[in-house]
């Protein structure tokens, strides 16, 4: 069985959770507005992907409970296979939503004049449901390995799926030859369409995207420095957050097991979850204001809090003198 350090683990988890969840909800907000009043197809888009995210960020906390507890799953049976389907389904779903963005960004610059005209929120609508559908197909696996195996066939499992098929005090781990030769090939075509091609589409969108806006000398420079930095960072999202752990898919495939270092590959995948709202900084002017305002309500708000106790020491020191005479005066004016 492979497992993680416990203190990484939870570090990891705990550090994407504390970063990504108020960013992705500040991102969420954001988008909604936006996709009520106008929507375009960039927006519902990235509006998906937060929607990923959060859903993500809103099941890690069942993976920090197994981390505590050494990794022996306490929880009712139920929720291992469904923290582990929405764990892994929206890994992959912002893959496909990242490769969706890349591809509307560099059609807006290669064909800007036929790209406004005929693209249209619908098409980014159909593409999200087509993407949801799509990863929740592909990942439903996740449901049907533990049943998988000599004793499969038995009606005590297939009647309760709420109870584990054999006494497993872990979640989605020790698996038998029988469901390693379902899981291993499964994994590989999931590298392969889920993210291999996704990632070859990306890297062809944003090195065209880049190498047309760099040559484009009426975008201002800083704007056109943005959209660069976003291209690349993207990319480099992509890469460093789901490479490694879909080379473990390979490498598992080829040596016919699971590699130990499975788990520390997946805690890349995690940090995507806090990295995305950084995409969505660069990508959104919507994003950057909302951030802009809530940065300076914070500012003012901890000014505040931090001058008062000051001031109002001063205030009191300079007011009591002024208070003194006036109670002097009222008992001057009583007597």
């Amino acid at each position: 069985m492979q497992q993680c350090h416990t203190g990484l683990c939870l570090s990891v988890y705990v550090i994407t959770f504390v970063l990504g969840f108020p960013a992705n909800v500040l991102a969420f907000y954001t988008f909604c507005k936006k996709v009520r009043q106008k929507p375009s197809p960039i927006d519902i888009l990235l509006l998906n992907l937060t929607i990923s995210d959060l859903l993500f960020l809103l099941f890690l906390p069942f993976k920090m409970h197994e981390v505590m507890n050494n990794f022996v799953w306490d929880l009712p049976y139920i929720l291992c296979p469904l923290s582990g389907f929405i764990f892994y389904m929206t890994i992959y779903n912002s893959t496909f939503f990242l490769t969706a963005v890349s591809v509307e960004r560099y059609l807006g610059v290669a064909f800007p004049i036929q790209h406004s005209l005929k693209r249209r929120p619908v098409y980014a609508t159909a593409a999200s449901i087509f993407f949801w559908i799509f990863t929740i197909l592909h990942l439903s696996i996740v449901f049907i390995v533990p049943y998988i195996g000599p004793q499969s066939d038995t009606s005590t499992h297939s009647a309760n799926i709420s109870s584990p098929p054999a006494e497993n005090k872990v979640c989605y781990e020790n698996f038998t030859s029988a469901q390693l030769a379902i899981l291993l090939p499964v994994r590989l075509e999931l590298c392969i369409v889920l993210f291999c091609i996704p990632f070859l589409i990306s890297s062809y969108c944003y090195i065209n995207f880049i190498r047309i806006l760099s040559k484009l000398n009426h975008i201002d420079r800083r704007r056109r420095l943005r959209a660069i930095g976003m291209a690349l960072g993207t990319l480099l999202v992509f890469a460093l957050c789901f490479g490694p752990y879909n080379v473990s898919h390979i490498v598992g495939f080829i040596y016919w097991d699971s590699p130990k270092w499975r788990d520390q590959a997946l805690l890349c995948s995690t940090f995507n979850a806090c990295l995305d709202p950084l995409i969505f900084y660069l990508s959104s002017s919507a994003v950057r204001g909302n951030v802009g305002s809530v940065m300076k309500g914070v500012k003012s708000h901890l000014n505040r809090c931090l001058s008062c106790p000051m001031l109002g020491g001063v205030c009191g020191g300079i007011n009591k003198p002024a208070k003194d005479k006036k109670h002097k005066q009222e008992e001057i004016n009583t007597i």
